[in-house]
C-alpha cells in the first residue's frame, strides 16, 4: 500500500505531465490556420485555432463608400465564419490531446477551453 506521501507526489507529477500536454496543444493550436470567408469569398479572415487573427482579405470590388454598411456586415460574418471553424478545430484538438492522456471524453480540465 502507497502512503499518503508517495500517492500525492503521483497526482502531482500527473497533473505536471497534463499541464504540459496542455500547453504543446495550446501551442499546436495557435499553429494551425482556418479561414472564414463570407460573400461568396469576397471577404476571407485568416485566424488560428485558437482565435488569433493573422490576416483579412477583402475584394476591391467593395471598397466603395455606398458599400460601407455591406462590408462591415460581411467582415463580421467572415469573422464569425473563422471563429466557428477555430472552435471546431481546438475542440477536435482537445479531445485527441484528452484521450492521449487517458482521460474522459468532455472531461474539462482548466485551460483546455
Amino acid at each position: 500500500m502507497k502512503s499518503m506521501e508517495e500517492m500525492m507526489k503521483a497526482a502531482q507529477e500527473a497533473a505536471e505531465t497534463i499541464q504540459k500536454q496542455m500547453n504543446e496543444t495550446q501551442a499546436k493550436l495557435d499553429a494551425i490556420e482556418v479561414e472564414g470567408t463570407s460573400g461568396g469569398g469576397l471577404v476571407k479572415i485568416r485566424c488560428t485555432a485558437k482565435g488569433r487573427i493573422m490576416g483579412v482579405h477583402i475584394d476591391d470590388t467593395l471598397m466603395k463608400p455606398e458599400e460601407k454598411q455591406m462590408l462591415e456586415d460581411l467582415v463580421t460574418a467572415a469573422f464569425n465564419d473563422a471563429r466557428d471553424k477555430a472552435d471546431r478545430v481546438a475542440g477536435e484538438e482537445m479531445q485527441k490531446a484528452q484521450a492521449g492522456m487517458g482521460l474522459p471524453p468532455g472531461l474539462n480540465l482548466p485551460g483546455m477551453g
